[in-house]
């Protein structure tokens, strides 16, 4: 996925908001990351799991907050208020297309999420609330803040060390013994925010507080918390769930802040998809890979214009026999009709690409063209159909052939070297709400 995803800018105001959109789904989800993010950097690191998994049911917008990452720097004097960032937030949605959608705000970033919920319940449809806090800073009626003294020695650490890994054991300890997990994360943070950017961002951080606005939220909200956090501990979440009407609380097992192990991101990623769709598949979903195969009927509303509803009927009904039997022949398994085409998967991609050809050369003699295309990639497997970003790209795969032709992605190629299929290169090119650019093939002969 991280290869995949492009990275976009919004204007906001004066300052450039980078962003990008990962996937298609029924639901929009705006991701809003915690004190510092990088959009391109992140997908090597903890939170890819979670984006990824949320990435299965909905369209995901992620976004750099000024000051951080690939969007716009800003002097020190000029830090962003949680309201700048709220338009932001709402800058990314109107670039992204999105009227309305389920902000999850993560960290830092839950408190400028439930300003955004509070402020603008008309683009709102829930708010989910993980690892996050409505004040950061120690008081005399919120005693689970970081106190005076703390908040020194994580400012003093930070300027000291900034760019080693400093966060590591306190955000991510699962990942703290790791080499390479380290590496990267101490890369992260110098290419996320400076030294100087840093702590500037989080002393503005300790003095936030929106207490005050938790009342005005009325959309519906899950508030989820690690109950081993050693960064936010969780009579932060807890305080949340009290204070938001009708919120959910959900504790989940470990100590990470950033979801490193995999049973973590599971866990969190199910609650999300079953409160922001009402269902929660859980980690046992099955999903295999498999080959996604699309055919289409060629100018198929011109031919049925031409031959009239009865006599295109019959034509339909010719093609779809000739598509059952070859479909038994190699081993497919036909998921559902398109009107004039079908959406079929495969456990070879051999196999789809030969049954593929076989079905534009079977429909010919019917006075007929199809186009074919083909990807393959891990599915869902829901009921008796099938769900995930393979079958989105199989489907734009599809749209791109030329009548008569068999278009494959390069995985799919790749996946059938030694077979003896030949191809064509028909170069790289954009595929209409799939991010990033693919690299195409035409199954010759």
């Amino acid at each position: 996925m991280s290869s995949q995803a492009k990275t976009r800018y919004a204007k906001s105001g004066s300052v450039h908001i980078a962003y990008q959109v990962v996937s298609e789904g029924p639901v929009d989800v705006v991701f809003v990351p915690g004190h510092i993010s990088h959009l391109e950097l992140g997908w090597d690191l903890a939170w890819a799991r979670i984006v990824n998994r949320l990435a299965r049911f909905a369209r995901v917008i992620l976004l750099d907050k000024r000051g951080t990452g690939l969007s716009d720097r800003v002097p020190d004097a000029e830090l962003p208020t949680l309201e700048q960032r709220m338009d932001d937030v709402r800058a990314v949605m109107d670039a992204a297309g999105s009227e309305r959608a389920a902000l999850v705000g993560v960290s830092e970033g839950g408190a400028m999420s439930v300003l955004f919920a509070a402020t603008h319940p008309e683009r709102t449809t829930a708010l989910v609330l993980y690892g996050t806090m409505a004040r950061l800073a120690w008081a005399a009626d919120y005693p689970w803040g970081a106190r005076p003294e703390e908040q020194h020695a994580i400012l003093d650490a930070i300027e000291r060390h900034w760019g080693e890994g400093v966060g590591l054991p306190v955000f991510c300890p699962s990942g703290a013994k790791d080499r390479v997990y380290r590496e990267s994360y101490a890369r992260f943070e110098r290419l996320a925010a400076s030294p100087g950017a840093a702590t500037a961002l989080l002393r503005m951080d300790f003095e936030m507080d929106v207490r005050a606005v938790l009342p005005s939220v009325r959309v519906p909200t899950l508030v989820l918390h690690c109950t081993g956090d050693r960064a936010v501990p969780v009579a932060h979440g807890r305080y949340l769930a009290q204070h938001i009407a009708g919120a959910k609380l959900v504790e989940v097992s470990g100590d990470d802040h950033d979801p490193v192990t995999t049973a973590q991101a599971d866990e969190i990623g199910d609650e999300i998809e079953g409160f922001l769709t009402g269902v929660r598949r859980g980690p046992d979903a099955s999903r295999s890979l498999a080959t996604v195969l699309f055919t289409d009927i060629v100018a198929s509303t011109e031919h049925a214009a031409d031959m009239g509803d009865q006599r295109w009927r019959e034509l339909l009904e010719s093609h779809d026999a000739v598509v059952h039997r070859l479909l038994e022949r190699f081993r497919g398994r036909k998921i559902k009709s398109t009107g004039d085409g079908i959406l079929a998967t495969f456990d070879g991609p051999t196999r789809a690409i030969r049954c593929a050809c076989a079905i534009r050369d079977g429909v010919g003699p019917l006075g007929i063209e199809v186009r074919a295309g083909l990807h393959a990639g891990e599915c869902e497997l829901m009921g008796e159909d099938v769900g995930g970003i393979a079958v989105h790209i199989g489907a734009r795969v599809a749209a791109r052939a030329a009548p008569g032709e068999v278009l494959v992605s390069s995985t799919v190629k790749d996946l059938v070297a030694g077979s003896g299929l030949r191809f064509t290169d028909r170069g790289t090119q954009s595929l209409r709400g799939v991010p990033g650019e693919w690299r195409l093939f035409a199954v010759e002969g």
